[in-house]
Protein backbone atom coordinates (compact mmCIF):
# COMPACT_ATOMS: atom_id res chain seq x y z
CA UNK A 1 0.00 0.00 0.00
CA UNK A 2 1.28 3.16 -0.84
CA UNK A 3 2.18 6.18 1.97
CA UNK A 4 -0.73 8.16 0.19
CA UNK A 5 -2.92 5.48 0.84
CA UNK A 6 -2.68 5.39 4.46
CA UNK A 7 -5.67 6.22 6.70
CA UNK A 8 -5.82 8.82 9.64
CA UNK A 9 -5.89 6.10 11.73
CA UNK A 10 -3.33 3.96 10.29
CA UNK A 11 -0.74 6.79 11.20
CA UNK A 12 -2.38 7.13 14.92
CA UNK A 13 -2.09 3.26 15.30
CA UNK A 14 0.99 3.14 14.48
CA UNK A 15 2.50 5.60 17.27
CA UNK A 16 0.07 3.16 19.44
CA UNK A 17 1.40 0.22 18.01
CA UNK A 18 4.85 1.61 18.87
CA UNK A 19 4.02 2.70 22.39
CA UNK A 20 4.50 6.25 21.70
CA UNK A 21 1.05 7.64 21.59
CA UNK A 22 0.65 7.89 25.46
CA UNK A 23 4.20 9.41 26.57
CA UNK A 24 3.71 12.63 28.06
CA UNK A 25 4.74 15.86 26.06
CA UNK A 26 4.32 19.39 26.84
CA UNK A 27 1.19 18.57 29.12
CA UNK A 28 -0.66 16.18 26.98
CA UNK A 29 0.07 12.97 25.05
CA UNK A 30 2.91 12.92 22.25
CA UNK A 31 -0.18 11.30 19.61
CA UNK A 32 -2.32 14.40 20.75
CA UNK A 33 0.37 17.04 20.28
CA UNK A 34 1.39 15.22 16.47
CA UNK A 35 -2.50 15.39 15.68
CA UNK A 36 -2.73 18.81 16.59
CA UNK A 37 0.53 19.75 14.15
CA UNK A 38 -0.83 17.71 11.75
CA UNK A 39 -4.68 19.66 12.31
CA UNK A 40 -2.65 23.27 12.27
CA UNK A 41 -0.68 22.77 9.34
CA UNK A 42 -4.04 21.71 7.53
CA UNK A 43 -5.53 24.83 8.73
CA UNK A 44 -2.00 26.41 7.26
CA UNK A 45 -3.36 24.72 3.84
CA UNK A 46 -0.31 22.53 3.59
CA UNK A 47 -0.27 19.18 1.17
CA UNK A 48 -0.47 16.27 2.99
CA UNK A 49 2.99 15.08 2.79
CA UNK A 50 3.99 18.12 5.07
CA UNK A 51 0.63 17.77 7.17
CA UNK A 52 2.05 13.55 7.63
CA UNK A 53 5.73 15.40 8.29
CA UNK A 54 4.03 17.19 10.64
CA UNK A 55 2.38 14.84 12.29
CA UNK A 56 5.54 12.71 13.05
CA UNK A 57 7.93 15.45 13.33
CA UNK A 58 9.68 14.49 15.85
CA UNK A 59 9.26 10.73 15.38
CA UNK A 60 13.39 10.40 15.53
CA UNK A 61 13.85 12.60 18.59
CA UNK A 62 14.61 17.09 18.21
CA UNK A 63 17.52 18.74 19.77
CA UNK A 64 14.94 19.79 22.89
CA UNK A 65 12.53 16.08 22.89
CA UNK A 66 14.41 12.78 23.75
CA UNK A 67 11.24 11.20 25.48
CA UNK A 68 10.51 8.55 22.35
CA UNK A 69 13.25 8.21 19.74
CA UNK A 70 12.17 5.97 16.93
CA UNK A 71 15.77 4.15 15.47
CA UNK A 72 16.75 5.52 12.65
CA UNK A 73 18.07 2.17 10.87
CA UNK A 74 14.21 1.74 10.58
CA UNK A 75 13.46 5.37 8.96
CA UNK A 76 11.97 2.87 6.08
CA UNK A 77 9.20 1.77 7.63
CA UNK A 78 8.17 5.82 8.31
CA UNK A 79 8.88 6.29 4.55
CA UNK A 80 6.63 3.82 3.60
CA UNK A 81 3.64 4.78 6.10
CA UNK A 82 3.93 8.54 5.12
CA UNK A 83 5.93 8.95 1.56
CA UNK A 84 9.26 9.62 0.73
CA UNK A 85 9.24 13.32 1.20
CA UNK A 86 7.47 13.32 4.14
CA UNK A 87 9.80 11.23 5.47
CA UNK A 88 12.66 13.48 4.24
CA UNK A 89 11.03 16.56 6.20
CA UNK A 90 10.25 14.50 9.19
CA UNK A 91 14.14 13.33 9.17
CA UNK A 92 14.95 17.11 8.82
CA UNK A 93 13.42 18.31 11.46
CA UNK A 94 14.61 15.85 13.86
CA UNK A 95 18.44 16.13 13.03
CA UNK A 96 18.43 20.12 12.53
CA UNK A 97 20.20 21.86 15.03
CA UNK A 98 18.00 24.89 15.27
CA UNK A 99 20.38 27.82 15.35
CA UNK A 100 21.34 26.31 11.67
CA UNK A 101 17.72 27.54 10.86
CA UNK A 102 18.61 31.23 11.20
CA UNK A 103 20.75 32.39 9.14
CA UNK A 104 19.31 31.40 5.95
CA UNK A 105 16.35 33.40 7.15
CA UNK A 106 18.14 36.34 6.30
CA UNK A 107 18.73 35.16 2.62
CA UNK A 108 16.74 36.09 -0.41
CA UNK A 109 17.93 32.96 -1.91
CA UNK A 110 19.49 29.64 -1.77
CA UNK A 111 21.86 28.04 -0.30
CA UNK A 112 19.69 27.52 2.18
CA UNK A 113 22.34 25.08 4.30
CA UNK A 114 21.26 23.59 8.13
CA UNK A 115 23.45 21.42 10.30
CA UNK A 116 22.24 17.86 10.97
CA UNK A 117 23.03 16.96 14.35
CA UNK A 118 22.52 13.34 13.67
CA UNK A 119 25.18 13.06 11.15
CA UNK A 120 27.60 15.88 11.98
CA UNK A 121 27.05 17.55 8.62
CA UNK A 122 25.96 20.64 6.84
CA UNK A 123 23.32 19.82 4.39
CA UNK A 124 21.53 21.78 1.53
CA UNK A 125 18.08 22.00 0.75
CA UNK A 126 16.15 23.47 -1.84
CA UNK A 127 13.71 26.84 -1.66
CA UNK A 128 11.01 24.13 -1.48
CA UNK A 129 12.04 21.98 1.36
CA UNK A 130 13.53 24.52 3.57
CA UNK A 131 10.15 26.28 3.35
CA UNK A 132 8.41 23.21 4.38
CA UNK A 133 10.57 22.68 7.42
CA UNK A 134 10.47 25.89 8.54
CA UNK A 135 6.41 25.13 8.70
CA UNK A 136 6.92 22.35 10.47
CA UNK A 137 9.16 23.69 13.03
CA UNK A 138 7.59 26.49 13.57
CA UNK A 139 4.01 25.14 13.57
CA UNK A 140 5.22 22.49 16.23
CA UNK A 141 6.28 25.19 18.57
CA UNK A 142 3.27 26.99 18.34
CA UNK A 143 1.51 24.00 18.88
CA UNK A 144 2.93 23.51 22.14
CA UNK A 145 4.45 26.78 23.58
CA UNK A 146 1.16 27.74 25.68
CA UNK A 147 1.42 24.49 27.29
CA UNK A 148 5.35 24.61 28.23
CA UNK A 149 4.61 28.72 29.16
CA UNK A 150 8.46 28.73 27.27
CA UNK A 151 7.07 31.92 25.58
CA UNK A 152 11.49 33.35 25.82
CA UNK A 153 13.13 30.26 24.23
CA UNK A 154 13.36 31.53 20.34
CA UNK A 155 11.04 34.11 20.76
CA UNK A 156 12.92 36.10 17.99
CA UNK A 157 14.14 33.39 15.85
CA UNK A 158 10.20 32.06 15.67
CA UNK A 159 9.16 35.46 14.91
CA UNK A 160 11.62 35.58 11.82
CA UNK A 161 10.25 32.27 10.68
CA UNK A 162 6.53 33.81 10.62
CA UNK A 163 8.18 36.13 8.79
CA UNK A 164 9.29 34.30 6.17
CA UNK A 165 6.33 32.28 5.98
CA UNK A 166 3.71 35.51 5.21
CA UNK A 167 0.35 35.79 6.57
CA UNK A 168 0.14 32.10 7.57
CA UNK A 169 2.81 31.47 9.53
CA UNK A 170 2.00 35.55 11.18
CA UNK A 171 -1.85 35.34 11.88
CA UNK A 172 -0.27 31.82 14.36
CA UNK A 173 2.78 33.11 15.59
CA UNK A 174 0.36 36.65 16.47
CA UNK A 175 -2.46 34.60 18.02
CA UNK A 176 -0.56 32.58 20.01
CA UNK A 177 2.03 35.04 21.82
CA UNK A 178 -0.54 37.63 21.52
CA UNK A 179 -0.11 39.19 25.07
CA UNK A 180 2.64 37.09 26.31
Amino acid sequence: MKAVERSFKELTSFFQGIGAADLDHTETTYLAHAIRVYQDLKKWGCNEEVCRAGMFHSIYGTEKFQRFTFPLERRGEIRELIGERAEWLTYLNCAVLRASLDPNLAREEGPFVIEDRIEGKEVELSREDFDDLVRVHLCDWLEQVSRSEEWTYRRDAYRKMAEWLGAEGLKSFEEVYSGK
